[in-house]
């Protein structure tokens, strides 16, 4: 498999000779006001101000969507953005959690869609949709319904990408269920402020990592929205520390890993 970490959580990943965009988060440096990433009027973001995406791309627009499907684990705008919705073909297969987000791609004009349900089967490769929470117990309330996806193919190694989740019963679940031998987390270790964080940081990927030692770990969703904490040089600093950079990358954006 090939993984390129494009920006944010959107990924390009050649998997069993078939290729997927994953999270598309495609619009241009400051295009769109920053999160307010609080619950609390009495406590604004100060980060606020700071609009999204904090970075460009790193790929041409033309590389990131040669792509033979579209996967949309939640419809965020820092996973599914006007500009993906503009710039991505509506001919395109495209596979979502359930039936309000099939609903909303729909209206948006696309016209090849699927819910995610079970193990499903595209290309030969099979699609399994994984439980994950996007947050604590009170922030899913806020934050809605997030999945992860299990990939597998008889000439690939397996890959679970878990999505906008912290470290929870469901991730450990998820391990103990598929020992993956590829995993990719969202590790910005983004935060609201009256919810706490909302993805992993450094604790929950050194929790994972430790989980799954014979597994790869790569880090996603970083340094590319403005209510994200946790920079490259934190982690890669903190897994040092802690003793788990054995099974840890943390690729750059536009950065491709063959594995």
């Amino acid at each position: 498999m090939q993984i390129t970490q494009v920006r944010n959580a959107t990924l390009r990943l050649n998997f069993g000779g078939t290729r997927f965009l994953i999270d598309p988060y495609l619009g241009k440096k400051g295009a769109y006001e920053g999160f307010a990433a609080s619950i609390d009027p009495a406590q604004p973001n100060p980060r606020a101000h700071i609009r999204n995406p904090t970075v460009e791309l790193p790929l041409p627009i033309e590389q990131i969507l040669d792509v033979d499907a579209v996967i949309v684990t939640h419809t965020h705008p820092d996973h599914w953005d006007e500009a993906a919705i503009r710039l991505i073909p509506k001919h395109l297969p495209l596979f979502v959690q359930n039936k309000a987000d099939a609903t909303t791609v729909q209206a948006q004009g696309f016209q090849d869609v699927h819910i995610l349900d079970g193990d499903t089967v595209f290309n030969g490769v099979t699609l399994t949709k994984v439980p994950g929470q996007h947050g604590s117990d009170q922030a899913k309330t806020y934050m809605g319904e997030v999945i992860g996806v299990v990939f597998q193919h008889p000439r690939e190694k397996l890959l679970y990408i878990a999505g906008d989740t912290i470290w929870n019963q469901f991730v450990i679940q998820n391990l103990r269920e598929y020992a993956p031998d590829v995993i990719v987390v969202n590790a910005g270790d983004a935060r609201t402020i009256g919810l706490g964080p909302i993805i992993m940081g450094c604790e929950d990927v050194r929790k994972v990592c430790k989980a799954a030692p014979e597994a790869v770990v790569i880090a996603s969703h970083m340094e590319a929205v403005n209510h994200a904490q946790l920079t490259r040089t934190e982690l890669r600093e903190h897994a040092k520390a802690w003793g788990y950079t054995n099974n840890l990358l943390i690729p750059e954006d536009g950065e491709a890993i063959e594995l």
